[in-house]
């Protein structure tokens, strides 16, 4: 969902509150929104503290990642994926990459926090 949207949706129920019920519909409006807001940080910092105690830049099947990546996914949903930060390879345009243990490595490419491009680097299998 774009901010945008967001936030036309917080203020409509703070005017359909204020409309509908006088201050006591806008102080329940209120605590909606700060609930929301309460569940979206604690969802950010589940995903954070998981991915905290894995290596930076490292996952478990690079193949898999690279199945599993879309475009238009976000950079929070990608690191729930991965269960890692990626390492950061450049700033512009944000690139991130994961490698796996077999040296398999994927990079992805972030827009405005969303994954845009993402590719598989293989590493030669030797007879």
């Amino acid at each position: 969902m774009s901010a945008v949207i967001g936030w036309a949706l917080a203020a409509a129920a703070l005017l359909v509150g204020w409309l509908g019920y006088g201050w006591r519909g806008l102080v329940l409006a209120l605590t909606v929104l700060a609930f929301w807001l309460l569940l979206q940080f604690s969802r950010t910092l589940r995903v954070l503290r998981s991915a905290a105690q894995s290596p930076v830049g490292h996952v478990q099947s690079a193949v898999m990642l690279h199945a599993r990546l879309h475009a238009g996914m976000r950079l929070p949903a990608v690191i729930r994926l991965t269960r890692s930060l990626g390492r950061k390879i450049s700033d512009e345009p944000e690139t991130f990459a994961w490698r796996d243990s077999g040296g398999d490595e994927v990079e992805a490419t972030f827009v405005s926090g969303r994954c845009t491009a993402w590719h598989l680097r293989r590493t030669n299998a030797s007879p």
